[in-house]
């Protein structure tokens, strides 16, 4: 007597779970009426056949190979796999093992089935897939869902009218858009991802889960627009279709891939903003900054890109070889070169605490000493003001001939209401208009420049240099606090000086004149924008105030 498996499949696109008792109950009366004997059956419940990855079909191939039983016997070829090469691939593994399959719907099943069936499966997984993303395109251009839920948000369920369900609505979930903005704020703060984690899950705060925090769930990719630090959700911005996935016909997982903006489909979304624009902003500027560490031209690369051990790492060279300073060891600093090479004999070294203070005391005290401050104030007064003045200048001029072409507009709009044929008047306004709309483009985002010096510069950088330095024994503080120091400084330069035998180091600060100036003047970056960059601090650093060199 034959042995028969049954093998049965509920599939997500049925959504009837009592489709597993049907296919098996039918198989049964069929194997009966062949006089087969029932070895087994096997079932994978709400699984698509569009994977193989499945316990039951890879329990039936795994007894395949025991030759447990002399048929499989299922509903239809389908059930089996939709998947052209994962149909042929079961056939052939039971083929060799000199297994039938049979179904209810085609009999006996060969490769004339396997081909043709195979085929169509294929087709309707592919007619399935285009329906499906029609429907949900249908409802992101409405301002819905397209699936799926971010984390900060309850779905809204309510019915219509018509007692017709109503999907896709959402609303913010205040506890979890709390979380959401203290992660933002903590990141444009200097937090990194992975100190976000440990931080919530020490407060015991749930993931988007439901389980703990990762790095890679704050994280995510910019690109791909994936991780809290990336939905553009969180501005009221709804982007659909950035992302579509493939099957891997190695693993059988599926994996991402990201699709072309012009195949975006962009909603705004103001009512479920909980980040606003500034913040966002500062986040995509520090993922920007990092970015550039890593790819940079002269990038160092990920290793050198990591957060510093101490307040001054990497940022200490050897004056005599200019290879680095390194903790050679607990507590003190020498060259590198000169402790692993044997290529440098500057073997003096100091202790780190000193150094710090050292440092941290000649930001305050020499960086911007009242009487150079006072004559590159005078230089670089003149040359942004210079500066400030052809911006505005080039701003007016295009202001006014901007209200000179609405004028003409109104003249020709005008001499058609007096009687003027609209034909000769139409090619003029053409003309006007299209003038009037590049013009628009270019003063939307143009604004007059001020010339943004603080009058008492250096005793607001001083102060802002003790604030620094007391942020820095803050721990709540020390991270932010940290990266605005490193921020004034290029380089430290560790050389000796004095007779042979009574040699002491002497520390060489080089500063970053854009820091200085974003401190000095209390704003985020140095006052530069819109057309300014660091070509015009480089103008004025030479010229009566050297900002980057000083001996301590």
């Amino acid at each position: 007597m034959n042995t028969v498996a049954i093998y049965a499949r509920y599939s997500t696109d049925m959504q009837r779970e009592a489709s597993i008792e049907d296919q098996i109950r039918l198989c049964t009366e069929r194997a009966e009426k062949e006089g087969w004997q029932v070895a087994g059956g096997y079932s994978d419940h709400g699984i698509s056949g569009a994977s193989l990855l499945r316990p039951g079909v890879q329990g039936l191939l795994s007894d395949a190979r025991a030759r447990k039983f002399d048929i499989v016997l299922a509903e239809s070829i389908d059930r089996l796999s939709r998947d052209q090469e994962d149909i042929a691939h079961i056939y052939k593994r039971l083929s060799f093992e000199d297994i039938r399959i049979v179904t209810l719907s085609e009999g006996e099943v060969n490769e004339l089935h396997i081909g043709l069936k195979g085929t169509m499966g294929a087709l309707f997984l592919k007619d399935l897939a285009d329906k499906t993303r029609r429907g949900m395109r249908g409802r992101v251009e409405a301002g819905k869902s397209g699936g799926g839920n971010a984390y900060g948000y309850d779905v809204v369920r309510r019915v219509d009218a018509n007692g017709e369900a109503v999907r896709g609505d959402r609303t913010i979930n205040e506890v979890e858009a709390g979380v959401v903005r203290r992660i933002f704020n903590e990141y444009a703060a200097g937090k990194s991802p992975r100190a976000l984690a440990h931080m919530l899950n020490n407060d015991k705060i749930p993931g988007p889960s439901g389980k703990g925090w990762g790095p890679s769930t704050i994280n995510g990719n910019r690109h791909r627009g994936t991780g809290i630090l990336n939905n553009e959700i969180y501005v009221g911005r709804l982007v659909w279709n950035r992302l579509r996935y493939i099957k891997d016909p190695e693993t059988g997982k599926r994996v991402s891939r990201l699709n072309d903006k012009s195949e975006w489909v962009i909603h705004d979304l103001p009512e479920l903003r909980i980040i606003d624009q500034d913040l966002w902003d500062q986040v995509k500027a520090r993922q920007g900054a990092l970015k550039a560490c890593i790819t940079g031209q002269n990038s160092p690369g990920m290793w050198d890109c990591r957060r510093p051990r101490y307040l001054f790492s990497g940022l200490m060279k050897c004056g005599v070889c200019g290879d680095g300073a390194i903790q050679v060891n607990s507590e003190r600093i020498g060259c590198a070169a000169a402790r692993n090479k044997g290529t440098c004999d500057n073997l003096l070294t100091i202790r780190r605490e000193d150094l710090e203070a050292l440092v941290l005391d000649g930001l305050g005290k020499h960086m911007m000493d009242p009487a150079l401050t006072e004559v590159f104030c005078q230089h670089y007064a003149q040359t942004m003001n210079r500066l400030v003045a052809e911006h505005n200048a080039t701003f007016h001029t295009k202001r006014i001939e901007l209200d000179k072409i609405e004028r003409d507009l109104d003249k020709l709009v005008q001499a058609i209401l007096d009687g003027v044929p609209g034909n000769q008047v139409k090619s003029k306004m053409n003309e006007l208009e299209s003038r009037k709309e590049l013009l628009q483009r270019q003063l939307l985002d143009v604004k007059e420049m001020p010339v943004l010096l603080h009058p008492n510069m250096a005793g607001y950088y001083r102060e802002k240099i003790e604030q620094l330095r007391e942020a820095l024994s803050d721990e709540t503080m020390r991270e932010r606090a940290v990266e605005v120091v490193r921020s004034l400084i290029d380089r430290i330069e560790l050389t000796p000086i004095g007779e042979e035998g009574k040699k002491i180091p002497s520390i060489s600060l080089q500063g970053r004149l854009a820091g200085i100036l974003a401190l000095a003047t209390d704003t985020q970056k140095p006052p530069l924008k819109d057309g300014f960059d660091d070509e015009s601090v480089k103008l004025v650093a030479g010229v009566g105030f050297e900002p980057t060199t000083f001996r301590l």
